[in-house]
């Protein structure tokens, strides 16, 4: 059976901050399985949570920041009001410049995981272009499959893995199980161009979902911005996965 897809909330971000209950009816309208918030534009986590129980949408993953420091009671307490299981986080590319940054940054993210695991959650990784590049002669990746901790998941956004020029699904297959969550969105692979409804770009998604077999749980459509109509762009977006067998939605 094809895996459940949701949709990542930040795609919808600028019409959710005005109304957020009404985006999330709308998405859950369209046959969603599931959503993955990025914060709480314009609500609360409670209210969220409540709205999501209400319309039978699960929650595979959220972002939100991680949970040391000052943040951890606030992360904590909103991945309960939720009743999400697993976070997921990152770092913009300054914090993977150097090795040493990237140490860094690991044990930033191994000092998360174990703060989840404590607390019955799942920490993981999402990736943008930046960790698929070299730095000092060796790829990122590679780095922090070294240097973190197995706990820590990975969620393997394949549209900049593919843009920063190495093949997702070799990618998919090399982290098995550790990627249990696929961010899947379409364009032309080129920094700094728009995206495009899913199934319109250049990505190879039949060989994506192969490569996930038997390690992917969800497909979660995100699409960071976009030339047409972002909610047309979503909603067809998820009719691609659904109509070609890729995934599917809610009524399925």
């Amino acid at each position: 059976m094809p895996q459940p897809i949701a949709l990542q909330l930040y795609s919808l971000r600028e019409t959710a901050a005005l109304d957020y209950a009404s985006v999330v009816r709308q998405v859950a309208a369209m046959g969603y399985a599931g959503v993955e918030p990025a914060g709480f534009p314009g609500t609360t986590a409670e209210a969220a949570g409540k709205l999501f129980r209400e319309l039978g949408l699960a929650v595979p993953s959220a972002h939100l920041a991680p949970p040391v420091g000052e943040n951890k009671n606030e992360v904590l307490d909103a991945m309960k009001a939720i009743g999400s299981k697993r976070l997921v986080s990152g770092k913009g590319a300054d914090s993977f410049k150097t090795i040493d940054l990237v140490r860094q940054t690991c044990d930033l993210f191994n000092e998360s995981s174990a703060v989840c695991r404590a607390n019955g959650l799942t920490f993981g990784v999402h990736n943008h272009w930046w960790e698929y590049i070299e730095v000092e002669g060796r790829p990122v990746y590679e780095m922090l499959l070294e240097y973190l901790d197995p706990s820590v998941e990975f969620q393997l956004d394949t549209y900049w893995i593919k843009t920063a020029g190495v093949d997702p699904a070799m990618i998919i297959k090399k982290f098995g199980k550790r990627a249990p969550t696929l961010h899947i969105k379409d364009g032309p692979c080129v920094k700094g161009e728009p995206m495009t409804a899913v199934g319109k770009g250049v990505m190879d998604f039949k060989a994506v979902v192969a490569a996930g077999a038997g390690s992917t749980e969800w497909l979660i459509v995100e699409i960071d911005r976009c030339a047409t109509d972002m909610a047309e762009a979503v909603k067809e977006s998820l009719d691609y996965l659904v109509r070609t067998g890729l995934g599917r939605g809610k009524s399925a």
